[in-house]
């Protein structure tokens, strides 16, 4: 079994505030793999955490293949909840990790990532979320958000302790989990099925945190990937670019 035939672009930029960038991404379209991690710390070395955490993830990944297919073959609902929680223990395990070196280096105290996570695999696409990064999902002319925001904005309109009109103008960028800032985090995991002609966007909140609409992120991607992540960013950055802005597409073969 093999990964989905997919072409992905990635691109990341510093944006106009900010003096590095702690963004990381990965696209790997002979493994079907995904990626975009938004590094947290600043002087605490976020773009460490971001960078680790991808890295080790994408180990996990690629040891655990043989048994992500083989759940694949079976395709039973147990055969698939066996795959979120090996793609779980992936982020579990980049978690541990980057929460160890914080540990060993007073330097790094604090660091942490959110990470974002898409395997394509056969005939599904499964998530792995945490933080306030994004995967959507275009098909046909229907977009739908895959994740959810660990953000206290979020988290507050869900408790009703906010209204939606409330909550636009509140602060976002105060996330409820990320990658390594504990031993151990909850990891959001989900799957869908997947169609030809299916694309997926992965992008930090550098760059959703300036979108408009969803008619206008449909635009973007319905372009070729390579333009679409370059138009991204620039559309971020002329409105602002207060953060590191990340953004990767990925189309399924028709």
């Amino acid at each position: 079994m093999e990964a989905v035939k997919a072409t992905s672009a990635g691109f990341s930029d510093v944006g106009k505030r900010r003096q590095h960038n702690e963004d990381f991404f990965l696209c790997d379209d002979t493994v079907g793999l995904y990626v975009v991690a938004d590094g947290v710390g600043g002087h605490a070395k976020g773009e460490v955490a971001s960078r680790e955490a991808v890295d080790e993830l994408v180990m996990w990944v690629r040891r655990h293949l043989p048994q992500v297919d083989r759940e694949m073959r079976r395709g039973t609902a147990d055969a698939i909840e066996r795959i979120r929680r090996l793609l779980e223990s992936g982020v579990q395990q980049a978690c541990y990790m980057i929460y160890g070196l914080a540990e060993l280096d007073p330097a790094k105290r604090g660091m942490s990532t959110t990470l974002s996570v898409l395997l394509l695999r056969n005939t599904r696409a499964f998530v792995a979320q945490v933080g306030d990064s994004r995967v959507y999902r275009l098909r046909g002319s229907a977009l739908t958000q895959l994740t959810e925001d660990h953000t206290l904005v979020n988290y507050k309109l869900k408790q009703g302790l906010i209204t939606p009109e409330e909550a636009k103008s509140a602060a976002k960028n105060v996330i409820t989990r990320a990658v390594g800032h504990h031993d151990y985090v909850e990891v959001d995991t989900a799957d869908t099925d997947l169609v030809a002609g299916d694309r997926f966007f992965l992008c930090t909140d550098g760059f959703h945190g300036y979108l408009e609409n969803d008619a206008e992120l449909v635009a973007m991607m319905r372009c070729p990937p390579s333009e679409a992540v370059v138009r991204a960013v620039h559309t971020a950055n002329e409105r602002g670019g207060r953060d590191n802005i990340t953004a990767v597409l990925v189309t399924v073969a028709p």
